[in-house]
């Protein structure tokens, strides 16, 4: 997967857009839903990495199972992996990896801002 489509990826999750937060990281793309953060990455960084959240018990599976998934690099933890996206992983995983961050967050808004998504 490629910076580009990585971006693609994220950007297509419904209601999701692109933010630049941090002035002290301004190359650190922030990709949120409802305002809230579901994907961090920096596009121009080699090996391409991105935080995702992580259900706290798939965290720990996913970080016993494969080399490139490790906890959430200055993030909870708990709640977060680094994801590093250098081929060792399927794309499709990593895709489904992204949903599943997004689908935590989605989870996690106001039931309003939930139904908005829904008819979006």
């Amino acid at each position: 997967m490629t910076p580009k489509e990585l971006k693609a990826f994220c950007l297509a999750q419904n209601g999701a857009v692109e933010d630049f937060p941090f002035p002290g990281a301004p190359e650190l793309s922030t990709f949120k839903v409802g305002g809230k953060i579901f994907a961090f990455c920096a596009l121009d960084e080699k090996p391409l990495r991105v935080a995702l959240k992580c259900d706290p018990d798939e965290a720990i599976r996913l970080r016993a199972a494969h080399a490139a998934i490790a906890p959430g690099y200055h993030l909870n933890k708990r709640h977060w992996n680094t994801v590093t996206v250098d081929g060792t992983l399927p794309d499709r995983m990593v895709r489904e990896l992204i949903e599943d961050s997004y689908d935590l967050v989605v989870a996690g808004l106001p039931k309003a801002e939930r139904l908005r998504l829904d008819r979006a």
